[in-house]
Parts: C-alpha cells; sequence; structure tokens
C-alpha cells in the first residue's frame, strides 16, 4: 500500500486487525522486510504498521537533502494519516535516530518506545580518524581549486570521485551524490541532547558485539532517558534484533503488555 506523506510517495504494510499500534522503523539500507517476522508475530495481538523510509524499499526519494527532522515529519505525517497516534515505535539504527527525535519533540505521539542497534549518538574520532579527516580535508580543497581551472577542471572532479569513494563508508559510497547529501546531514546530527527530553517508557535492546552502534551508545541512553532499560543480546551483532527474533519478540512483548 502507498500513501503521500510530506510529498514522498511511501509503501507501508500493515497487519494485524486489532489491538494497540505499532510502528515499525527500519535501519538505513534497509527496508520493512528486514522487520517481516517480527511484524508476522506482533499482529497476532497488535494491529502493525512497518513503513519503507524514503529513498529506501518501495518508497519514493526526498524532493532535497533531508536530515532527520525532515524524516521524522514525514513519519508524523504517516502517523496522521494512518490514525496511528499515540502508537507504539520499534526502531533499528537509523530508525532509532527518527523515533528518538519524534519522542522527544512530539510526545503526544508516542506511546511506549524500543530502541534496538539505535543510532544517534555521535562516536568521538580516534586519533587515525582525525588524521584521515585532515588528510581528506586537503586533498579535496586542493582537488576543489583545481577544478576551477579550464585545463584541470575534468580530471579534478574525476580526482573528487575517488577521494570520496577512498575515505567514504560503505553506505555513503553506495549512495548517488543527491543522496550522499542526505546521508552527510542525518549522520552529522547528535542527538543526545534530546535523550533527557524522552518522556516516553523505552526498551533498549542491544548486541553485545555491535560493531556499528557499539554497546556503550546503548548505555548512555539507558542512563540520559528517564525511563529507560536495556536487554543486552550476548554475541549479537547490530542485527541481533532479526538474528534473534523470537527471543526480541518475546522480550518486546512482554514490555509492550
Amino acid at each position: 500500500m502507498f500513501l503521500t506523506a510530506k510529498g514522498v510517495s511511501i509503501h507501508y504494510e500493515q497487519s494485524g486487525a486489532t489491538g494497540k499500534n505499532v510502528l515499525l522503523l527500519h535501519g538505513w539500507g534497509c527496508s520493512v522486510q528486514h522487520f517481516a517476522p517480527i511484524a508476522q508475530e506482533l499482529a497476532k495481538d497488535s494491529r502493525v504498521t512497518a513503513i519503507d523510509f524514503p529513498a529506501h524499499g518501495e518508497s519514493g526519494r526526498p524532493p532535497e537533502p533531508w536530515g532527520v527532522a525532515e524524516f521524522a515529519d514525514c513519519v508524523k505525517d504517516v502517523i496522521s494519516q494512518l490514525h496511528l497516534a499515540p502508537c507504539d515505535i520499534i526502531a533499528h539504527s537509523f530508525g532509532g535516530r527518527v523515533a528518538l527525535y519524534l519522542a522527544a519533540h512530539e510526545p503526544q505521539w508516542v506511546n511506549r518506545l524500543v530502541i534496538t542497534g539505535g543510532a544517534g549518538i555521535k562516536k568521538p574520532q580516534t586519533e587515525e580518524q582525525k588524521r584521515r579527516s585532515e588528510e581528506y580535508r586537503k586533498k579535496k580543497q586542493t582537488l576543489m581549486g583545481l577544478t576551477k581551472l579550464p585545463l584541470f577542471g575534468a580530471m579534478a572532479q574525476k580526482g573528487l570521485k575517488a577521494l570520496q569513494e577512498k575515505y567514504g563508508s560503505p553506505d555513503y559510497n553506495a549512495l548517488d551524490d543527491e543522496m550522499k547529501k542526505t546521508f552527510v546531514k542525518v549522520i552529522s546530527e547528535d542527538l543526545s541532547p534530546l535523550l533527557p527530553q524522552i518522556q516516553a517508557s523505552t526498551l533498549l535492546i542491544w548486541g553485545e558485539n555491535d560493531t556499528e552502534t557499539p554497546l556503550w551508545m546503548g548505555q548512555k541512553m539507558e542512563k540520559e532517558i528517564p525511563d529507560a532499560g536495556l536487554v543486552i543480546f550476548e554475541n549479537g551483532d547490530h542485527f541481533a534484533y532479526l538474528r534473534q527474533w523470537p527471543r526480541f519478540v518475546t522480550v518486546v512483548r512482554a514490555f509492550l503488555t
């Protein structure tokens, strides 16, 4: 099914006819399919809605580079059109960014919150990362200057592209030029100041060995969100919620009921 939210065509799936409303928000580069087994189980006693974020799955693209606020406004529009408020939200990774923002700014829209491997807290740079960032900045500056010269413009543009591929993350390099702007805008935002503002009861589920959003991020959220608890999945990674989905569903269902 599709609807239009904030000017973007949004693909969504619904299951379960009765019970409380549960909204599923996937991670960056994922889709509604990454919540499929969880949605199927929760639909036994809840009305479950899963959406594809703009530029993911079957949804359309943002009309311009978006930050977390724009994605949250889009989700709010979906919630309004489908009459889901107040709803429980289960969010993974990038979806966690959006859920945290929404819960902090629009508490009346969110009942309970489940964040698994949630992003939104900026990692402090290591000395090696600082060195690479400075190296990238200097090389980019040089190439940008060369693009203004007629004899070197085309060559410099190729050099810039190669430079981005060398220093960019796999997620960044997989995107086209327009979506790279959105990606940079999103990951540049630190949502830590919002954590104390979240009023919703929050369950945090983290993989012990998550390298994308390390466990210390979940521990920080547990400490700073007023009503939060943390469950750690032993030997779990960033997708612990999916690899151990029966356990995930059991824990989530107990929290939501």
